[in-house]
């Protein structure tokens, strides 16, 4: 599986999905300031899930009907940001069983 990782992910993130193996393209490392409607477009263009904190990428998909190949929204709690990658990798692992 692909992924795009919008630029609210943290970098950390980024970098244990990479570990394990994972295709992950960083839009902070493309460069800031792409729109949500560009990021979620290069994520379509090339079969990529998306990976968000943002809730706006809901309006995009289901009231304005963009295209995706998949979202990933990852809402917590500040003070638990260390739970985003037990439940991503929980996840992914699990997929792989």
């Amino acid at each position: 599986m692909k992924f795009l990782a919008d630029e609210c992910c943290n970098a950390a993130l980024v970098e244990n999905l990479r570990a394990i193996g994972e295709d992950v393209l960083y839009i902070v490392e493309e460069g800031r300031g792409v729109t949500d409607t560009q990021g979620l477009a290069t994520a379509f263009a090339e079969k990529r899930v998306l990976i968000t904190e943002d809730k706006d990428f809901g309006e995009l998909v289901y009231r304005l009907k963009k295209e995706t190949s998949g979202i990933i929204l990852l809402r917590f709690q500040p003070s638990q940001s260390e739970l985003k990658w037990q439940r991503l990798s929980k996840g992914l692992l699990g997929r792989r069983s």
